[in-house]
């Protein structure tokens, strides 16, 4: 069970780091919560908001009165931090983790570089949102997500579990796996995709300059399916740097998907053709439906509208009216076999499921999810 009087580091002040503060507080109100960040915005951001009870002048100050620091910050300046820790000095007990997409570079700089009282267990939420800062953070945000987990090795039971603990308001599902299944798993089913998604897009712009209605076209199922590609550049770059060998691997793989296919349509194999796309989407029907994985999920909620003036305003009054909260909303100009959508996005399924009550009830639209 965790100290009610314990302090709490959280370094970095962003969506990540605010939402585990208040996820945190949520459930033990009593324990204090410091915050540093390079920002001093999101430092002054994060106090009004009541997401932190005070802040560091400096790393090493808040190290100094914590005993559990959270390391909410991109993979290359975790390690930064964790050498940082290393050299600060303290020789009580102090349990680290931290949030990276990314583990077996943390993890294995942390077994060499801190010394044997200090707990390290790093962790990674997959969850997040298409806002960013601490003024998006949502204590909320990591309900029933997979929060995954993988110690060092000379890591004790005891600090795996307290960690836990302390983080049981965040509601999600914690897996324990080492640092190298973990990169192996994300970078299948969350690195590579955002490979593939930028790939795509930057086919697409070559293409435009032969023809230029490539744009135009790509407004419809072209941008859905590329929506990831959008992305953080300096936090993707990393990411794959820091995966280099998974991300190596998954190369050498794709290649061979991509000759297989090649085959097929140049041999006009039709049965090959055809199995290849009834076994894909057979899988992906039986993927889970609507559950948080590594990749942030869309709560898209699209309605059949008529085309008339004031039709957006009189939807997202009727939602207002309920107090649901949208996170973005545009109309659909070009989609295939479809006309008149309007695309409205959630942050969580329940207010995407509400909103579409509240539509069908109100206004008598026409609802449906794509998934």
């Amino acid at each position: 069970m965790n100290d009610a009087n314990e302090t709490i580091l959280i370094a970095g002040l962003g969506l990540i780091g605010g939402s585990i503060a208040l996820s945190i507080k949520k459930e033990y109100p009593h324990k204090k919560i410091v915050g540093f960040d390079v920002s001093k915005e999101q430092m002054v951001a994060a106090t009004k908001l009541g997401i932190i009870d005070a802040t560091a002048d400096s790393f090493l100050a808040g190290l100094k009165e914590s005993s559990t620091i959270i390391l909410a910050t991109p993979v290359q300046q975790t390690v930064k931090m964790l050498s940082d820790i290393a050299d600060s000095g303290i020789e009580r007990e102090l349990t680290i983790t931290d949030v990276g997409s990314t583990k077996q570079k943390v993890v294995h700089f942390a077994e060499k570089a801190l010394p044997e009282q200090y707990q390290f267990i790093g962790g990674h939420p997959m969850a997040g949102s298409h806002k960013s800062g601490v003024i998006a953070a949502k204590d909320f945000l990591f309900e029933n997500a997979f929060y995954i987990l993988t110690p060092a090795k000379e890591t004790n039971r005891q600090a795996v579990d307290r960690l836990m603990d302390l983080l049981k308001g965040t509601n999600a599902h914690f897996i324990e796996m080492t640092p190298e299944e973990h990169d192996a798993v994300t970078s299948v089913i969350s690195h590579f995709p955002h490979i593939v998604a930028a790939s795509l897009v930057h086919q697409a712009h070559h293409f435009e300059e032969q023809f230029p209605l490539v744009k135009r076209f790509a407004a419809g199922g072209f941008r859905d399916i590329t929506r990831i590609a959008s992305s953080n550049p300096a936090m993707w770059r990393d990411i794959l740097l820091h995966n280099k060998h998974k991300i190596l691997d998954r190369f050498h793989e794709w290649k061979k998907e991509i000759n297989r296919i090649e085959t097929f349509v140049e041999q006009e194999d039709a049965e090959g053709l055809f199995s290849y796309f009834q076994d894909a989407k057979e899988y992906r029907d039986g993927l889970p439906l609507r559950k948080k994985g590594a990749i942030p999920a869309f709560y898209d909620l699209y309605v059949d509208v008529p085309d008339h003036p004031g039709v957006i305003s009189e939807i997202t009054g009727h939602l207002a009216s309920e107090n649901i909260s949208i996170t973005n909303i545009r109309i659909i100009e070009t989609r295939e076999d479809i006309n008149g959508i309007l695309r409205i996005s959630f942050q969580t399924d329940d207010d995407r499921k509400r909103a579409e009550i509240c539509i069908k009830n109100r206004a008598n639209y026409d609802t449906f999810y794509a998934d």
